[in-house]
């Protein structure tokens, strides 16, 4: 699996900018709607979790590849656990927040999260192909999701 392109930037707290070049990387390496919108969103949520609960510096990391591209989302406060993925399966339909995980989870095709010597690092997968398959989620209400959007 050869690295065909590469891009990284800080994070920072214009979400906008970081939605532009992801959406330039996936459009660039192949990605079409709905899938490059749902890759858009899930590293803007990402994003967000850093700049909300780790409040330090991080680094995105995207990468394509022949079968797909890949962002990484390194969080320097290392933070994020692997509780925290195993306990947004579990979401509560009523809660105010949590949902980030939970629709990253959905969006993408591969989530991994990675402690290193830098911090956590949560690589989101889109193959350029959507796999068939159906993920089951567990039903809630989801007036009360739609109106913490």
């Amino acid at each position: 699996m050869q690295v065909v392109f590469e891009l990284r930037c800080p994070i920072s707290a214009d979400l906008g900018f970081i939605r532009d070049l992801i959406r330039m990387h996936g459009h660039h390496s192949g990605l079409r709607d709905p899938r490059l919108d749902n890759l858009v969103l899930a590293v803007n949520e990402a994003v967000t979790n850093v700049l909300d609960h780790a409040g330090t510096a991080g680094l995105i990391t995207a990468r394509t590849t022949s079968e797909s591209v890949t962002v990484e989302i390194l969080d320097t406060a290392g933070r994020l656990t692997h509780g925290h993925l195993a306990a947004a399966h579990e979401i509560d339909g009523t809660a105010t927040h949590g949902y980030g995980l939970w629709v990253i989870q959905r969006l993408c095709d591969v989530v991994h999260l990675e402690q290193t010597g830098h911090g956590s690092r949560l690589s989101l997968e889109m193959r350029r192909h959507s796999p068939r398959r159906i993920r089951p989620v567990k039903p809630f209400r989801t007036a009360a999701l739609l109106s913490h959007l």
